[in-house]
């Protein structure tokens, strides 16, 4: 396993990280989950992402069972706070009580009296953002917290913030976690550039596109029995948008630059988000071990530029660029 910095802190985290959305807690019994986590401690991972609406909650629990006993010096763990986790008005969005309520319900459930690094899962157009940053502030001051990112803000939303933390001496942002793949490019033309000057680092999940990187489904082909792609419940809305013919043809016609690179097409798609210097990690998640045990040797590959070319070549106009397709809901869900 290989290490970066995450954006400009100081905080090493690995390159790859394992991350349980959809997975524990729901699609994948606890023995598995169990597995799967233990498999990626084997590999060298130490950077584990969660949430607490993931599973409405029961992600957060799985994974602080399944770290239970770990070294916790030796690990990075991340949650993230917006999404509803109860029924009150209350119970979402980014104010100071939710921030707080929801920070400690996730301590308890993942086992540890401090969280690496603590996201705002989406921007809340609901809460003054003076108000939002001053209580992630307060966490880090009370050292329940030791770092502060987002997830699926826009650039405009990120330099605000920046600007605020800088004129009230808030702790800053570190870090952004984006949706990108070879597929998926929003961050690139406003977010990545304001995140270079910056010093924010991505931690960017779905880099095989949902599995779509993986070239398991084929065009003009029944969606595979039990795939991601035919789990109502487990992420077959954000697969969707991935399974036109178009786009699986190109896939496709991406296995020769994986086998001639001795690759698997799930590590090429892995090693291709790493490729960018602005991301500091690539989210990895599983149902199996054997699936983490794949996906970690991206970790440390090179693709040079003719590679990098010929992909882009393969993969033409299907590549979804536009930044405005990064969104918050405009009132909390």
């Amino acid at each position: 396993m290989k290490f970066r910095n995450l954006g400009r802190s100081g905080l090493k985290v690995s390159e790859i990280s394992y991350g349980n959305w959809l997975t524990h807690g729901s699609q994948v019994e606890e023995e598995a989950a169990l597995a799967c986590v233990s498999a990626a401690l084997d590999e060298g991972i130490t950077t584990f992402d969660t949430a607490d609406v993931y599973a409405g909650t029961r992600a957060e629990a799985v994974l602080g069972r399944a770290l239970a006993g770990q070294r916790r010096e030796g690990l990075e763990i991340f949650t993230k706070v917006y999404w509803p986790t109860g029924e009150g008005p209350n119970d979402r969005g980014l104010s100071r009580k939710h921030i707080n309520e929801s920070l400690h319900g996730s301590l308890r459930r993942l086992g540890t009296d401090y969280v690496d690094l603590y996201q705002a899962h989406r921007f809340d157009h609901e809460t003054p953002l003076e108000e939002t940053l001053r209580a992630f502030d307060d966490l880090v001051r009370q050292g329940k917290v030791l770092y502060v990112g987002v997830s699926e803000w826009r650039a405009d939303e990120i330099e605000r913030a920046l600007k605020i933390a800088g004129e009230m001496g808030f702790d800053r942002i570190v870090s952004n976690q984006p949706q990108y793949s070879m597929l998926w490019r929003v961050i690139e033309g406003e977010v990545v550039p304001l995140s270079e000057r910056e010093g924010l680092g991505q931690i960017v999940w779905s880099p095989i596109a949902q599995g779509v990187l993986t070239g398991k489904y084929r065009p003009g082909q029944p969606l595979p029995e039990g795939s991601r792609a035919t789990d109502e419940k487990g992420g077959a809305d954000f697969i969707r948008r991935f399974l036109d013919d178009d786009v699986l043809t190109r896939v496709q016609e991406l296995r020769p630059v994986a086998e001639e690179l001795g690759l698997t097409m799930a590590q090429l798609a892995v090693a291709w988000v790493l490729q960018n210097p602005n991301v500091s990690s690539a989210i990895i998640g599983a149902s199996r071990p054997e699936q983490v045990r794949d996906n970690v040797r991206a970790a440390g590959v090179t693709l040079d530029a003719d590679v990098l070319a010929r992909i882009d070549g393969v993969l033409g106009d299907t590549v979804v660029r536009d930044p405005a397709l990064t969104t918050s809901p405009k009132t909390r869900p």
